[in-house]
C-alpha cells in the first residue's frame, strides 16, 4: 500500500485552493518575506547596573580595578552629563522605550498599583519597546537579569504574561522579574515564560555568574545556528543593589582598601575625575551630604569597632562591581572569539545613582532597615548582630552606610530617589570601534547633556532602523528622546535635548540650559514655591550656589515649565502623606483567599504567599496521612535567611524555626509519632508589630513562640514550599545538616488561612481614613 492509498492518511492540501481561488498544483507557494536586518548591522549590547554611583568604575575616577571598562571607555566615548531616572523601574521603562516614564506609566517601581495613569506598570501596546522594533528589523533579541516592569502582583505563574520580558519583545529570557533577590539563592528564576523549579543551588552559584553564562549561551546557540543575524543583549544586572553579597575570593582582593573611609575616598575619587577631565577646572567637591534625614558624619569620628564593620560593607561592595566587570570580560572574549567585538554596539550604564537606603550605620538585616511604616516602634532596630566572617555572604543580607553611598556618587550631592545629581547622574559608556571610531586627539569624553530616553532612538540610528508611527496597524506614540549620534561622533557636536522634567515620589526638578530647578522635598508636607532651588549646572555642575534669590524669574518661568509637563505627561498625583500611593487593585483580594497547597506544589510565588500572612493573623493546617518512624525532612518552608519560619520533623521530633531577619529562634514542638496527624501553625498578631505562634499537633498546642517581629516590607522574599525548604533555606543549621530536607513521609498538602489584619497593617489604616474622609465629604 502507498501512503497515497492509506485511507487513515490525510491529505493535507484537501480543500486548499491557493491564491486567487487555484488549485495547489496551479498555485505558488504563499510565503511571506521575512524580517532581515540589513547587511553588516552592529551587534548591540546593553549592561544595565543597579543603583551605581558616578564614581564606582575606573573609567569615572575609581578605584576598584576594572580593565574592561578601561578598555572599552578607551575605543569609545564616555558620556559625563548623562542623566537618568531616581529608581530602577522607571529608568528601564524610559530607557526601552524612548518615552518619559510616567507616559509609559511608569512613576514608581513596579510594586505599587493605585490605580492612576502614570502608575499603571504596564507598558501599553502603542508604545514599541526597543526589542520589538529590533526584531521587527530582523534582529535577535535576548535579555537576562533583572526585569522589575511587571507588577509584583503579576509576577506569578497565573498571570497572563503581558508585561513578561518575551511579550515585550525579547526571544529569550533568564532572570528575576523583581527588583532585587539574594545573588547567592535567588527567589524565584524565570526561564522565557515559566518560573523554575529549583531545590538546591550548586554549592559554588552565584547570581551575577550565572546570567552571564546565559548570555554567552544565547550568543553562542545564535551562531550555531545563523553566522549573521544581529543580536540586541540587554544585560539588567540586579548588582549592586542590596542586599550586597558576593563572592569570598573577590572580597579577599578588596581587603584593606577603604580603611581610610569615605571622606578620603571620595576626595581621592573627584582628584581623578578632575585630572581626567570629567569636569573642568574649578568644579568643586560639596560638603558631606547635610539634608534632613540623609547626614553623613565624619569618618574619622568614628569607634574603630565601628570603622571595622563599615570597611567590610564597602569590601563587599567593591567586590560585587569586580565581578561585574570580569563577567562583562568574558561576554566580550566570546564576541572577540566569534570576531565580532568591533561591529558590536556595547553601552554600560546604571539605572540610578547610589543609594543611601542602608541609612546612617548601614545594616546586616537588609529586609529589616527596607521596611517603610510610619508606625515603626521605637524598639524597631533596622539591623541584627552578625559575625563579621559572615558579612557579604549567603548568610547575612546587608547594605553599606550612606556614607558609602555619598562616595559612590562622587562628585554629586544625595542619592537614589533625588533628583539631586546624585540620583539622576550616572557612568556611561559607549563603544563601537567599527561604527564609532576614536579620531586622533578625542578624549572620548563628551560633556553635552543627554537623558535617558535618548538612548532608544540613538541605538535605532545607529542600526539603521526607523522607528515606525504605525505598528500592528496601530498608531505609536511619539518617543520623548533624542538621538545622540552626533555627540558621539564629535565632542563639539550641540545636544539635542534642551529641557526635561523629572519628578519621584515628590522630589522634582526641570532643566534648560544652563539652569537646573530642583527640590528635595520633605515628605508629608506642602508642595510650595519655597521648595524651589536654583542651579546653574553649566558652571556649577555640583549643585552646591543656590541662585533662586538671585534669579526669582528664572524659577517662576522653569517652575511653570515643569508644571506644564507634569499636566502633558501625567504625572500627578504627587506622593504624599495620605498614602494614596499605597493602594492596590480590589482583585488583589483574590490573593488573600485560603489556599491549600498540594505537596509536590512549585513553590508559591513571593507576592501570593506575602498576602497570605503581611500584618495579620492566619493559620497553616498541615495533613500528613502517614508519618513513618524514620521519616524525616521539612513540611512546610516560607521565607529564606532574610526572615522567615519553617515546620520539620529531625530525630522523631517537630520543630518550628523562625528566622526574624536573621536572628533565628528553633522550638522543639515534642516527639512526632507514627501515624497520621494534623499539624497547625498559628500567628497572632500583636502590638508593636509583633506575633505569637502556636504550634498544634491533633488539636493539642505543643511549641509557642511569643513576641516576635513581623517580617513585612519584601520579607519573607522566598515564596511557600511544601515538602521541602528550598534554595535559601529559614534554619541555616538545618540545611549545613540536610540541605534541603525533603520530607520522606506521606504528605498530603498544607492550607493556608488569612486571619483578622492588625490595626497597624497599612491597607487597614488607608481604608479607615478613606471611609472616614468619605463621611466627612
Amino acid at each position: 500500500m502507498t501512503p497515497s492509498d492509506n485511507p487513515r492518511r490525510r491529505d493535507p492540501y484537501a480543500g486548499f485552493t491557493g491564491r486567487a481561488g487555484r488549485t495547489f498544483a496551479e498555485s505558488e507557494p504563499a510565503w511571506e518575506p521575512r524580517a532581515k536586518a540589513r547587511p553588516g548591522a552592529p551587534n548591540i549590547v546593553v549592561v544595565l547596573i543597579d543603583d551605581m554611583g558616578y564614581s564606582d568604575i575606573g573609567p569615572f575616577g575609581s578605584e576598584i580595578a576594572t580593565p574592561v571598562l578601561d578598555r572599552l571607555a578607551e575605543r569609545g566615548v564616555r558620556l559625563t552629563n548623562y542623566h537618568t531616572m531616581p529608581l530602577c523601574s522607571p529608568a528601564r521603562a524610559a530607557l526601552l522605550t524612548g518615552l518619559n516614564p510616567h507616559r509609559v506609566g511608569y512613576s514608581f517601581v513596579a510594586n505599587a498599583d493605585p490605580g492612576f495613569p502614570g502608575y499603571a506598570m504596564e507598558i501599553p501596546d502603542d508604545i514599541p519597546t526597543l526589542p520589538q522594533l529590533l526584531h521587527d528589523a530582523g534582529y535577535a533579541t535576548f535579555a537576562v537579569g533583572k526585569w522589575h516592569l511587571v507588577r509584583d502582583s503579576a509576577s506569578n505563574a497565573a498571570d497572563d504574561r503581558r508585561n513578561w520580558p518575551l511579550q515585550k519583545g525579547f526571544d529569550r529570557y533568564y532572570g528575576v522579574l523583581e527588583g532585587l533577590t539574594s545573588l547567592f539563592h535567588p527567589h524565584q528564576l524565570v526561564r522565557d515564560n515559566s518560573p523554575l523549579d529549583i531545590d538546591e543551588l550548586p554549592p559554588d552559584y552565584y547570581y551575577t555568574d550565572d546570567i552571564t553564562d546565559e548570555a554567552i549561551g544565547m550568543v553562542k546557540a545564535l551562531r550555531a545556528h545563523d553566522a549573521d543575524k544581529p543580536f540586541f543583549l540587554y544585560v539588567a544586572h540586579n548588582a549592586v543593589h542590596g542586599p550586597l553579597q558576593a563572592k569570598p575570593a573577590d572580597i579577599e582582593r578588596q581587603r584593606g582598601r577603604y580603611r581610610d573611609g569615605w571622606d578620603a575616598l571620595r576626595d581621592t575619587r573627584f582628584a581623578r575625575q578632575i585630572a581626567d577631565g570629567l569636569f573642568p577646572e574649578g568644579t568643586r567637591l560639596p560638603r558631606r551630604n547635610f539634608e534632613k534625614g540623609h547626614e553623613v558624619g565624619a569618618w574619622d569620628e568614628l569607634p574603630a569597632e565601628t570603622k571595622e564593620l563599615y570597611e567590610r560593607y564597602m569590601e563587599v561592595y567593591a567586590a560585587m562591581v569586580d565581578n561585574i566587570d570580569r563577567n562583562l570580560g568574558r561576554l566580550t572574549a566570546t564576541l572577540d572569539e566569534l570576531g565580532e567585538l568591533d561591529n558590536t554596539v556595547i553601552v554600560f550604564t546604571s539605572d540610578n545613582g547610589g543609594t543611601g537606603e542602608g541609612g546612617a550605620e548601614g545594616t546586616r538585616a537588609y529586609f529589616k532597615r527596607f521596611v517603610h511604616h510610619p508606625g515603626l516602634p521605637d524598639e524597631w532596630n533596622g539591623d541584627v548582630d552578625r559575625e563579621l566572617d559572615l558579612v557579604g555572604g549567603p548568610r547575612s543580607l546587608v547594605h553599606y552606610p550612606r556614607g558609602w553611598g555619598m562616595a559612590s556618587n562622587t562628585p554629586f550631592r544625595l542619592y537614589k530617589g533625588q533628583t539631586y545629581a546624585g540620583g539622576v547622574r550616572v557612568p556611561f559608556v559607549l563603544s563601537w570601534p567599527a561604527g564609532l571610531p576614536r579620531g586622533d586627539g578625542d578624549s572620548g569624553v563628551r560633556d553635552q547633556y543627554q537623558y535617558v530616553t535618548d538612548l532608544l532612538p540613538t541605538l535605532l540610528e545607529l542600526a539603521d532602523v526607523e522607528r515606525p508611527e504605525v505598528r500592528g496597524g496601530q498608531p505609536t506614540q511619539e518617543v520623548d528622546g533624542r538621538a545622540f549620534t552626533d555627540v558621539l561622533r564629535s565632542a563639539d557636536a550641540v545636544s539635542r535635548h534642551t529641557e526635561q522634567y523629572s519628578e519621584m515620589s515628590g522630589n522634582r526638578s526641570y532643566y534648560r540650559h544652563p539652569y537646573k530647578l530642583v527640590t528635595q522635598h520633605q515628605f508629608g508636607t506642602p508642595y510650595d514655591d519655597g521648595e524651589w532651588a536654583l542651579y546653574d549646572i553649566t558652571a556649577d555642575p555640583t549643585e552646591i550656589d543656590d541662585l533662586a534669590a538671585e534669579h526669582p524669574d528664572v524659577v517662576k518661568e522653569l517652575a511653570a515649565a515643569w508644571e506644564s509637563a507634569a499636566w502633558r505627561d501625567g504625572v500627578f498625583p504627587l506622593a504624599d502623606a495620605s498614602g494614596a500611593l499605597a493602594f492596590r487593585h480590589p482583585d488583589e483580594e483574590e490573593l488573600r483567599k485560603p489556599v491549600r497547597i498540594l505537596a509536590g506544589t512549585p513553590e508559591l510565588e513571593r507576592y501570593r504567599s506575602a498576602k497570605l500572612v503581611a500584618f495579620r493573623d492566619f493559620s497553616a493546617r498541615i495533613e500528613i496521612d502517614d508519618h513513618g518512624p524514620d521519616d524525616a525532612g521539612v513540611l512546610l518552608s516560607h521565607g529564606d535567611q532574610g526572615g522567615g519560619y519553617s515546620v520539620y520533623v529531625e530525630d522523631g521530633h517537630l520543630g518550628f524555626a523562625y528566622n526574624e531577619y536573621g536572628v533565628l529562634h528553633e522550638v522543639d514542638a515534642g516527639p512526632l509519632t507514627p501515624g497520621p496527624h494534623e499539624v497547625v501553625l498559628r500567628a497572632a498578631t500583636r502590638p508593636r508589630f509583633r506575633w505569637d505562634f502556636v504550634v498544634a499537633v491533633d488539636g493539642e498546642d505543643t511549641a509557642w513562640l511569643e513576641g516576635v517581629h513581623l517580617l513585612i516590607g519584601m520579607a519573607p522574599l522566598q515564596g511557600i514550599s511544601v515538602g521541602v525548604d528550598r534554595k535559601s533555606p529559614v534554619s541555616w543549621p538545618l540545611h549545613e545538616r540536610h540541605g534541603a530536607f525533603r520530607y520522606s513521609g506521606a504528605l498530603r498538602a498544607v492550607t493556608y488561612t488569612p486571619g483578622t489584619p492588625a490595626a497597624y497593617d497599612p491597607e487597614t489604616v488607608l481604608r479607615t481614613l478613606r471611609d472616614a474622609a468619605a463621611t466627612y465629604e
